[in-house]
């Protein structure tokens, strides 16, 4: 599999997620209205990673403690978003998981959260 079809089974995993192309990228959406995470395929440099929302400070402490996998993306970066890069040598999935998953919770409503923690 590769890694857009990853990170494409991660976010729809989570409950009411739909995917469509935005700024000609694939793009998740929280009941097709909020992006959580958008794909960058060479989007605006020569790297192919995504990006997505974050909590408070985990782009700044990522970012400063793994720049070889972690960057600040244009656009939204000033707004704390995360940027991921997927064309390194190791990609460690368990914490992208994490990482899709937080980005969901910072985006879908508090009833979409209670029944992703349900399961």
């Amino acid at each position: 599999m590769d890694v857009l079809e990853r990170v494409r089974a991660l976010c729809l995993a989570l409950p009411e997620v739909t995917e469509r192309p935005s700024h000609g990228e694939p793009t998740w959406f929280v009941r097709d209205k909020k992006v959580f995470v958008m794909y960058a395929n060479q989007h605006h440099d020569d790297r192919v990673g995504f990006w997505c929302a974050a909590p408070p400070g985990v782009q700044q402490s990522l970012v400063e403690e793994d720049p070889e996998h972690f960057y600040r993306p244009p656009y939204v970066g000033h707004r704390g978003w995360l940027g991921v890069y997927l064309d390194v040598e190791t990609i460690d999935w368990g914490h992208l998981e994490d990482i899709v998953e937080n980005a969901y919770r910072q985006i879908a409503p508090k009833i979409l959260i209670a029944r992703l923690d349900e399961t």
